[in-house]
């Protein structure tokens, strides 16, 4: 647990296997909206063997075991998240080199996190992050709010966080709000100037391949994108061969650090 003075976040770091003694950028993975460490599976330590780089891995704010918000965020938990808490974690975690790899929410928290141009950041890679709010996106998770009130959905995330109703309203009440929208799209993203990797599954139920589009066209720098075949709204789970051969494309001439 790492005490941030506001809030305690419940972090694991993760080594590679196999360590050749060069010092490498470490990968700093960001959940999805209802995730946490365990919901990722083995997919960060996988990442961090194929290239060789140090890891970490955490609950975000209100999340698993990580201690509820001090104060209610509403529609802003994920810019908060990018501007107070990651830097404030990083900086106690003396990480000063960092490649950030999110997941969904996760994802949209990195690209914020990268419009600021942190000193440590390296490179972001996205799976399935929203760069808009569309339809497809709040038909999911108005399903996803009946599947919880009818009580399976509940008893499956309680599993994995100590308190699943302020979680999960966190997330729902902020996607299905009037006019909300994960990211200043014209204000951020052409902000961000360190390499962009944004991957996202063909099928995506949260989101379409506009999300892509947007992505690549709005950011500063170089990125690029994958759309996968087969594959939901978790490429990492769902495809995860081909995934974690394309991150550990992008990374490799990253990961060398000085």
């Amino acid at each position: 647990m790492i005490d941030l003075g506001d809030r305690r976040l419940r972090v694991r770091r993760l080594a590679p296997r196999h360590d050749d003694g060069l010092e490498r950028t470490t990968l700093v993975f960001l959940h999805e909206g209802l995730g946490c460490i365990e919901m990722w599976r083995d997919f960060p330590q996988k990442l961090c063997d194929a290239t060789r780089c140090p890891g970490v891995v955490y609950d975000r704010t209100g999340y698993g075991r990580s201690s509820p918000w001090p104060s209610n965020p509403g529609t802003r938990y994920m810019d908060i998240e990018a501007d107070l808490v990651l830097p404030r974690l990083i900086a106690a975690l003396r990480i000063d080199d960092c490649v950030v790899v999110g997941h969904s929410d996760g994802g949209t928290i990195a690209l914020d996190y990268a419009a600021a141009d942190p000193e440590p950041l390296r490179a972001v890679v996205t799976l399935a992050a929203h760069a808009i709010n569309e339809p497809v996106c709040t038909a999911s998770i108005e399903q996803a709010r009946r599947a919880f009130a009818a009580g399976e959905l509940r008893r499956g995330l309680a599993r994995y966080h100590d308190n699943v109703d302020h979680a999960f309203n966190l997330w729902a009440d902020a996607w299905l709000a009037p006019g909300f929208e994960p990211l200043d799209v014209d204000g951020r993203l052409p902000r961000i100037m360190v390499p962009v990797q944004a991957i996202q599954g063909e099928d995506d139920e949260y989101g379409s391949e506009l999300q892509l589009g947007l992505i690549a066209g709005k950011v500063g720098g170089y990125c690029e994108t994958r759309l996968v075949p087969d594959c939901g709204h978790s490429p990492h789970l769902q495809q995860p061969g081909y995934v974690l051969a394309e991150i550990t494309r992008f990374i490799a001439p990253l990961a060398l650090v000085g």
